[in-house]
């Protein structure tokens, strides 16, 4: 769910793809502001609907790039070369796992954007699948690089 769901679902654009991989009770979701002082760290995401309202208003903007041709090559397999998901941790019922980017998206002008952030997603099993029930991200990767 948090990759090939996860990055489907936002090239589309739809945000049915992924909402039911969520707990909506209890969600919040913490903006890092791209630095590893949790002092900067901020409650950005206080609702289910707070996150999938700034989801969706990225992937619609990444959406209208793409069709303008703002890209060169499939922006899908960019992002899916520039993810890793390696580090879960399992206890009981609940979960921690860490997704990191940290690749390019190649621009047709020749340029490109970089993706170099983290997140931590807090998971839970409930009646048998996995859900997020909130996360820490738009962290640096790696963290404790920078003083702030």
């Amino acid at each position: 769910m948090l990759v090939d769901r996860d990055i489907k679902a936002f090239i589309a654009a739809d945000w049915s793809m992924v909402q039911n991989d969520f707990v909506e009770q209890g969600f919040m979701g913490v903006h890092g502001h791209n630095t590893s002082n949790p002092d900067h760290w901020r409650l950005a995401f206080p609702t289910l609907k707070d996150y999938a309202d700034e989801w969706l208003d990225q992937a619609k903007n990444f959406q209208k790039e793409s069709q303008a041709g703002a890209f060169e090559g499939d922006p899908m397999d960019a992002i899916f070369n520039a993810t890793v998901l390696r580090d879960i941790e399992i206890n009981g019922d609940k979960a921690i796992v860490h997704k990191k980017f940290d690749g390019r998206i190649p621009r047709a002008d020749g340029t490109s954007d970089r993706m170099l952030w983290q997140t931590v997603y807090y998971c839970a099993n409930v009646d048998g699948q996995w859900k997020i029930t909130g996360f820490t991200g738009y962290l640096p990767n790696p963290m404790g690089g920078e003083r702030a």
